[in-house]
């Protein structure tokens, strides 16, 4: 059967900018994969996906005019329901031939075969294709169900339809044109009040005719461009703008570049059909203003590109991209010039307004800004945020540290009373920063109070110093500890705190800058802040808490704000969680991750250390072995009465096996011991292949629960010494398969 490409277009009003690539590729994605499900497509059609301000279209290659037959088998019945004891049909059975269009001559022809426990009658026929018209109107009608819109327009139609300016449909924006061309042919399908036809529209103004007519379906995106003065592919016009962009800047001179960002480059694409990149300024005395506020102001407000220099400070020229190509452009140049001076002279009054008051000054403002409901003010919340900084900063760096990582604490959120941030919330510690300086705090200070939001996200670089670094832990275990203390968790893809973010932020301060402080131990310190407020008394101070504080001071704070079902535990596995999958991303196995992370590791700077052990161990010839001894040693002493002690009294030891077990183990031991003292987690662990042969040996010749009971204890004592000196570096029977 002869194949020819197709051309499905919809024409219609400005689509929504920051969703038109993802609607582009839903549209011909969906469109492609409902004609493969009739059979319309072969097995080298390709889709081309195109998107612009005004349309969505796909082209898909090897197009059939009709899907080719396809032979059906159909069970019907079961042959006790559809043949009597003589073998001919019943009325049951001729009910349902006729309902699929057959009739008794059919019952010769129908085939017997088991299904499940019974036999069944089966009917063979063969399906006519679909043609492409009535294929392609199903798959149309399901592109634009699927499309991913969060909010349609309802909007009547005036032809077309039954009742003209009454009869409504509902879409993303008004359609005013369908295209459906198989090779020339037009393929007759409506959708939207529409009927398809060959012909189109192009831009607005620079249109060569009006309307395009398209020859055939391969000629779509050509004659659109010469024709239309339209760029229809998304991807095709974004490539135009990123060769424009580096055009215009090399053409400056300079070394300047344009600012490098995705989303924006995406936006702008969405924005125009045919993209012309001109090159305007604004007066340099804006320049004074801190560059970040007038890049996001360009960026977000007017969608331009700025100009960086080599060493990527702000140039007062800038990249517009424009719709239209006059052959003067000076009007347009103008006009973009003359709309971005408003908005930077605002940006530089909230900057001299802002400077007029210290940040310590604002600190009072923030008892007038709530936090959250449960949880108090944001002068509230800086006051827990000050405890906590400045006890890890008392034990990372003394006094120094401590009084540094309290004063930026103190002033980390004030620049949110500020006009500048009021206007662009995006600054927040940015302006901080700039601020602080002005108002002459040391550096440390200023860096600190920007850096207490790092990381951000994925990737982001972390507080470039010690104080930065105390203020953020601070501030984000101050956020997950009141939302857990309120049982405000995340669920499934609904996280409007950044808890999940949090958790790694925290996690990523702790590995990367190997701090020597356990998470457990943080969140107790965290906790105690809340506690003090909320549940009255105080709490002892870092260094005298027991190791399971945080579960004892989460659970009075979950007890305060009436949670039901908590657990002390669980914001402690929330965080281990979320190490545990970030280290599977990095390439560990999940019996590695298992393994290292089972001991709940009180510093994690030296998990990838006990990571890369575990993996070196694996790989021993005894590790088997050894991994399963150690489980069936772990699952022994779960299974044994009362508290079993390692301890051994050499005197009780009667077998062979068990001394020679007990010699080996003091020496292997030892060894392992010197090698995990000295951080050597790889040494530590390979020490322990001598216990192999022992190890077997105990367990083939001596019997563990013996009769008499200080044997068996001392029994017991053994093998729990050999499980403490193997899971030094990791639970080893994590890795037993």
């Amino acid at each position: 059967m002869t194949t020819q490409s197709l051309l499905v277009e919809l024409f219609v009003e400005e689509l929504p900018p920051k969703a038109l690539r993802k609607l582009g590729e839903a549209f011909s994605g969906v469109l492609f994969d409902q004609l493969k499900a009739q059979g319309l497509t072969g097995a080298d059609s390709v889709v081309s996906p195109y998107a612009s301000p005004r349309r969505l279209a796909a082209h898909i290659t090897a197009v059939a005019a009709q899907a080719a037959d396809k032979a059906v088998s159909q069970k019907l019945m079961p042959v006790s329901v559809g043949l009597d004891v003589s073998g001919n049909a019943t009325p049951a059975l001729l009910k349902k031939l006729q309902a699929l269009g057959a009739d008794v001559s059919a019952v010769a022809g129908l085939k017997k075969a088991m299904d499940g426990k019974a036999e069944a009658l089966f009917y063979d026929s063969t399906v006519t294709g679909a043609t492409l018209a009535e294929g392609l109107q199903k798959a149309l009608l399901e592109a634009i169900a699927k499309l991913p819109i969060p909010k349609v327009m309802t909007y009547q139609l005036e032809t077309d339809c039954e009742l003209p300016g009454w009869s409504s449909v509902s879409f993303v924006r008004p359609a005013h044109g369908l295209v459906a061309l198989h090779g020339s042919s037009v393929v007759p399908v409506t959708a939207l009040g529409l009927k398809s036809g060959n012909s189109t529209h192009g831009h607005r103004f620079e249109a060569l005719v009006d309307p395009v007519v398209l020859p055939d379906a391969d000629s779509y995106a050509a004659t659109l461009e010469k024709d239309g003065a339209v760029i229809a592919g998304f991807a095709a016009r974004r490539a135009e703008i990123t060769r424009q962009l580096a055009a215009a800047a090399a053409k400056l001179g300079g070394g300047v570049k344009a600012i490098e960002d995705e989303a924006l480059l995406d936006e702008v694409t969405a924005l125009v059909e045919r993209p012309n990149v001109l090159v305007c300024e604004f007066e340099k005395e804006f320049l004074d203003v801190p560059q970040e506020c007038l890049i996001l102001t360009m960026k977000a407000n007017q969608k331009y590109f700025p100009l960086l220099d080599a060493s990527g400070k702000l140039s007062n020229k800038f990249l517009v991209v424009s719709n239209i190509s006059p052959a003067d452009a000076s009007a347009v140049i103008g006009g973009n010039e003359r709309v971005v001076r408003p908005r930077l002279a605002d940006a530089k009054f909230f900057f001299d307004q802002d400077r007029k008051k210290t940040l310590a000054s604002r600190v009072a403002g923030l008892d007038k800004v709530v936090y959250h409901n449960k949880l108090g003010t944001q002068g509230e919340r800086i006051q827990r945020v000050r405890a906590i900084a400045k006890a890890i900063g008392q034990q990372l760096g003394g006094d120094m540290l401590a009084q540094q990582a309290d004063q930026a604490a103190q002033l980390a959120k004030t620049d949110l009373v500020t006009d500048m941030v009021g206007e662009f919330p995006e600054l927040q510690g940015i302006m901080g920063r700039y601020y602080a300086l002005n108002d002459g705090l040391p550096a440390v200070v200023a860096d600190a109070i920007e850096d207490h939001y790092k990381p951000r996200f994925a990737g982001d670089e972390l507080p470039r110093n010690a104080v930065g670094v105390v203020v953020a832990l601070a501030d984000k275990l101050e956020t997950l500890v009141g939302m857990f203390g309120i049982g405000n968790l995340p669920t499934g893809d609904k996280d409007p705190f950044a808890l999940r973010r949090h958790a790694l932020g925290v996690i990523r301060m702790l590995v990367e800058k190997d701090l020597p402080l356990s998470p457990r131990r943080l969140l107790a310190v965290a906790t105690a802040p809340f506690v003090e407020q909320f549940c009255g008394g105080s709490v002892a101070s870092i260094e005298l808490m027991p190791p399971d504080a945080d579960e004892n001071l989460l659970q009075s704070l979950n007890k305060h704000f009436g949670v039901a079902n908590s657990s002390g535990q669980e914001l402690a596995s929330f965080i281990y969680d979320r190490l545990a999958g970030s280290l599977r991303e990095q390439g560990y196995s999940a019996q590695e991750v298992d393994a290292v992370l089972a001991l709940k590791p009180q510093r994690l700077g030296d998990v990838a250390k006990r990571l890369a052990a575990v993996r070196a161990f694996a790989a021993l010839p005894e590790a088997p072995a050894l991994a399963a001894a150690n489980k069936r040693v772990g699952n022994i002493l779960k299974k044994a009465e009362g508290t079993v002690e390692a301890k051994v009294h050499s005197d009780l030891l009667q077998e062979d096996a068990e001394k020679q077990l007990f010699s080996t183990l003091q020496i292997v031991a030892s060894i392992a011991d010197g090698h995990f003292a000295l951080d050597d987690y790889a040494a530590s662990l390979q020490a322990l292949a001598a216990l192999k042969a022992p190890v077997d040996a105990f367990f083939d010749g001596v019997m563990v629960n013996a009769e008499d009971p200080a044997l068996r204890a001392n029994r017991l004592g053994l093998l729990a010494t050999l499980h403490q000196a193997m899971n030094r570096v990791a639970d080893l029977s994590k890795l037993a398969v």
